[in-house]
């Protein structure tokens, strides 16, 4: 192979690199293009993203309010809970010394 040829070959060798290369390009621009319903699409979605987050947010504050109100509720339930238990002592209690006053006082007579 002389010079000659071997420029040719380099050449040839050269554009067929090029040519592969452009049409590399231009395949992935054409399917990695994004259509104006392709964009039309992607806001809708971003439009029912925020919507769902939004609700989301809302129902995590909702559950919040809900959980304090009940956690209240519960802790006013006990404290009532407490005091009727303290109440039942004290008429067990006092129930017991009267009953132990009406034996002494049966047994004096």
């Amino acid at each position: 192979m002389n010079r000659t040829e071997f420029i040719i070959a380099t050449s040839v060798i050269l554009f067929v690199a090029f040519l592969l290369g452009w049409l590399a390009c231009w395949i992935v621009q054409r399917f990695g293009r994004v259509t104006q319903s392709d964009m039309g699409e992607l806001e809708r979605l971003a439009h029912e993203l925020h919507e769902a987050e939004a609700a989301r947010d809302a129902a995590e504050e909702r559950l919040a309010e809900r959980e304090a109100e009940l956690n209240n509720r519960l802790h006013q339930v006990e404290a009532e809970l407490e005091a009727a238990m303290d109440g039942l002592r004290d008429a067990r209690k006092e129930a017991e010394e009267l009953r132990a006053y009406i034996e002494r006082e049966n047994t004096k007579d």
